[in-house]
């Protein structure tokens, strides 16, 4: 009996308090801080460590376990307002990428100078391995890679494939053939960035893999005189799909310095402290295999011009060059 006159005289001297903060939580909670009047945004903090300070008097004494729940629903809710984000799903995402994301990028030039070296090594390996012996091709391939872009292919079938006729691709072609390739773009970018934590070894293999399958058919297309051709149909959508896979590339060689080279803090510790700038670069990478699944998907299909196609190719590369590296100003706090 004592308990319960106990609990009804604690909640009767602090419900007041308690119901204002929660009228407050619902107005904010339905139409946004916004809605606050200015009294209610500076009585906000002032009830919430009010209620704070009830919850931990009422587990203390070991009151009746409905106010304890109340409360709790109630402390948490107030967290979010006085503490949390003060920007909208919008700001957020636009700050990442006028911040976040170039500023992560900027600051890892080495580890994506050391994923490209590892990309494009593999690459250039491939391409004079093939261009000396093609038996080297059916090496990397096998024997029924890429519906027939290989090195018995002609020169007529070769430069086919090069040069799409509008007449025989549909939108719903062009939609199926993007996604397909973002899917397996992003796992390429995913498996590279994940596999970083083993010391980055497989992500550099990931990297050399990728970069010897794509030289190999560089090779086929280049001893066939296609080379100008074939690079221009590449890259009208490569600069920006090969950046990111190099990029992510770079997150995983972050992740797996980290792993490698702990300095005082243990791997574990390490690890987390760098997976911060490295998921930022991971996450912005998929925004790029976007942008580069709509180029390979719509524009390398629908553009026939080589010139065009590099000129396209040209301008991604700079706008990625000075995005991520012209200094930018930080936004004020």
């Amino acid at each position: 009996m004592s308990d319960l006159l106990k609990s009804y005289r604690f909640r009767e001297e602090r419900q007041a308090d308690w119901q204002r903060l929660d009228l407050i939580l619902t107005k904010a909670e339905n139409g946004g801080v916004k809605k606050l009047s200015d009294e209610q945004m500076l009585a906000l903090p002032r009830l919430y460590r009010q209620a704070v300070s009830s919850l931990s008097v009422a587990r203390s004494i070991s009151l009746d376990q409905n106010v304890i729940n109340y409360l709790e629903s109630l402390c948490t809710r107030s967290y979010f307002f006085v503490y949390g984000a003060r920007t909208t799903l919008g700001e957020r995402m636009m700050m990442f990428l006028r911040q976040d994301w170039p500023a992560a990028v900027s600051q890892s030039v080495l580890a994506t100078l050391l994923a490209a070296f590892f990309f494009f090594g593999g690459w250039a390996l491939a391409f004079f391995l093939c261009l000396q012996d093609m038996e080297w091709y059916w090496t990397f391939h096998g024997q029924n890679f890429m519906e027939g872009r290989n090195p018995d292919a002609t020169v007529e079938y070769l430069r086919s494939t090069i040069y799409v006729n509008e007449d025989e691709i549909g939108d719903g072609q062009l939609t199926a053939f993007s996604s397909f390739l973002f899917n397996n773009n992003a796992q390429i970018a995913l498996f590279a960035f994940a596999l970083g934590f083993a010391f980055g070894i497989p992500t550099a293999w990931l990297l050399v893999y990728n970069g010897v399958m794509i030289g190999s058919m560089y090779a086929v297309f280049w001893d066939k005189g296609l080379g100008y051709e074939f690079t221009g149909w590449l890259m009208i959508h490569g600069v920006t799909e090969l950046y990111a896979i190099v990029l992510s590339g770079a997150a995983g060689f972050i992740i797996g310095g980290a792993v490698a080279f702990p300095g005082g803090r243990t791997r574990l510790a390490s690890a987390r402290a760098a997976g911060q700038k490295a998921a930022t670069i991971a996450m912005g990478c998929v925004v790029m295999l976007i942008v580069a699944a709509i180029l390979e998907g719509f524009g390398r299909q629908l553009i026939n011009s080589d010139e065009i196609r590099y000129a396209v190719a040209g301008s991604t590369l700079i706008f990625w060059l000075g995005y991520f590296y012209i200094p930018r100003k930080a936004p004020d706090a």
